[in-house]
């Protein structure tokens, strides 16, 4: 088993539960671990026999806008069920920040794992 990494993807949401943030745009940075079997692909150098990153960063970005969320932890929680869902990931890393949120802190976030790691 190994991991496919996408590591600093940045999108905006609209997500917060006070008012003016339900009015704008916010940074959201992300880094997700999936546990994938990668030897097909070695083997074969063919993208259909692993995860099209590219591919799970736009359904990301995508599903990160459908609605408003109000906390970082929806939006994580939402995030890892598409990915796991529509990509048919089982064992994933996921972890959320909003940078500047709280002014004394670079960012502040969520991680969730799921399935055995």
């Amino acid at each position: 088993m190994a991991s496919i990494l996408i590591e600093g993807l940045a999108f905006d949401a609209v997500i917060g539960v006070y008012e003016w943030e339900k009015k704008i745009y916010q940074k959201l940075r992300l880094d997700l671990e999936m546990a994938w079997d990668i030897s097909a692909a070695a083997a074969t150098d063919d993208l259909a026999h692993t995860i099209n990153y590219a591919a799970v960063s736009q359904r990301i970005i995508e599903c990160a806008n459908e609605q408003p969320i109000e906390l970082i932890e929806a939006m994580a929680e939402k995030i890892a069920d598409v990915v796991s869902h529509e990509f048919g990931v089982s064992k994933l890393r996921l972890t959320l920040r909003k940078p500047g949120a709280v002014p004394e802190a670079d960012a502040v976030g969520v991680r969730i794992q799921r399935g055995e790691w």
